[in-house]
C-alpha cells in the first residue's frame, strides 16, 4: 500500500474502530452480548467497505467528518454481521475468521446469532443519530436498508444458498454476486458520493463503478480460495469446492477467473477515468484498487 492511502487512512480508521466500539458500550447494556458484538468487530480485517467511502468522498475534495465517519461505522456493523452469519453452522460453517476462531465457536450459536442481530439494527439506530443533514440522513437510511437486506446483501446470500450443488450459467453467478458481495460496496461508493454532494449523473457513474469492483472483489475471493492457504487468509480455503458452490474458477477455470477478475479491473479504471472529468481525483482511487488485486495477497500473476 502507497505511503498517501496509508497516511490517508490510518487517522481515520482509528476514528472508525472507536466509533463502533463507544458506541456499542454506550448502548449494549447485556455484558455477554456487548462482548461477543465487540469481538468479531475486533477481529480485523482492511475495512474496505468504509474505506471506499473515505476515498470517494475525498476524491471529491470533500472533508471526511464525523458524520462520515458514522456512515461507515454502520456499515461495517452491517457487514459483520453479515460475516458471523454466514459462519454460522447452518450457512458455510466455517471455524475461522480473520485468523481466529469465529464468533459462536466463542460465544455459541445463539449468542452469535443475536450479536449479529444486535450488529444489524444498532446500525441503524447509529445512522438515524449521526451528525448529518436530515435528508442525507433519511436518503442513506434507505440506502442501507435497500443494499443489506431482501433485495440486496440478503437476496444474494439466499440465491448463493439454493445454487449450491446446481450447475449455474456465469450470467447467474454474477446475478447472485452483484447482490450477496456487490451490494454492501455499491452503498460505500455511492454514500462517499452522496456525502460529497455530487450530482446525479455522477452518482449513476459511480454506481457503475461499485458495480465493477464488487464482481472483482468476489472473484478475487474465489480465486485465493484455491490458489491461496489459511495462513495467509487467515479462514479454511478449498471450501467452495466441498460445498459444491459455483465459483468463477469453477465456471472458468482459473486462467478464466484471473483474466474476468483483470476485466473488471479494467472496466473500473475506465470508469475512474470518467469521473476525473467529473473533478474526481484519482490518486487515492487507484492506489485503492491495488487492495483488488491477486498481488496483494502475495499471489503472482
Amino acid at each position: 500500500m502507497s505511503e498517501a492511502l496509508n497516511q490517508f487512512k490510518q487517522p481515520l480508521l482509528i476514528q472508525l474502530e472507536t466509533e463502533m466500539k463507544r458506541y456499542i458500550e454506550q448502548h449494549v447494556q447485556e455484558k455477554s452480548l456487548r462482548e461477543s458484538m465487540i469481538y468479531s468487530l475486533e477481529a480485523g480485517g482492511k475495512r474496505i467497505r468504509p474505506l471506499l467511502l473515505f476515498v470517494t468522498m475525498a476524491s471529491f475534495k470533500k472533508e471526511v467528518d464525523f458524520g462520515a465517519v458514522q456512515v461507515a461505522s454502520a456499515l461495517e456493523m452491517i457487514h459483520t454481521y453479515s460475516l458471523i452469519h454466514d459462519d454460522l453452522p447452518a450457512m458455510d460453517d466455517d471455524d475461522l475468521r480473520r485468523g481466529k476462531p469465529t464468533n459462536h465457536k466463542v460465544y455459541g450459536e445463539a449468542l452469535a446469532i443475536l450479536a449479529g442481530d444486535g450488529l444489524l439494527t444498532m446500525a441503524f439506530q447509529l445512522l438515524s443519530q449521526s451528525q448529518l443533514a436530515n435528508d442525507k440522513k433519511l436518503l442513506l437510511i434507505q440506502l442501507l436498508a435497500e443494499t443489506a437486506g431482501s433485495s440486496g446483501m440478503v437476496a444474494g446470500q439466499v440465491a448463493d444458498i439454493l445454487g449450491e450443488g446446481q450447475s449455474l450459467s456465469v450470467e447467474e453467478l454474477i446475478a447472485i454476486h452483484q447482490r450477496k458481495t456487490g451490494e454492501l460496496i455499491r452503498f460505500a461508493v455511492l454514500a462517499g458520493g452522496i456525502l460529497a454532494d455530487q450530482s446525479q449523473q455522477t452518482i449513476a457513474d459511480l454506481a457503475q463503478l461499485s458495480t465493477h469492483l464488487g464482481l472483482a472483489f468476489q472473484i478475487r475471493d474465489d480465486i485465493l480460495d484455491v490458489i491461496s492457504d489459511q495462513s495467509v487468509l487467515g479462514k479454511a480455503t478449498q471450501k467452495d469446492e466441498l460445498a459444491e458452490k459455483n465459483t468463477y474458477p469453477g465456471l472458468l477455470g482459473l486462467a478464466g477467473a484471473k483474466a474476468a477478475l483483470a476485466s473488471e479491473m479494467n472496466q473500473s479504471r475506465a470508469i475512474i477515468r470518467t469521473l476525473e472529468k467529473e473533478q474526481l481525483d484519482v490518486t487515492l482511487f487507484e492506489e485503492l484498487l491495488e487492495l483488488f488485486s491477486l498481488e496483494e495477497k502475495g499471489v503472482k500473476k
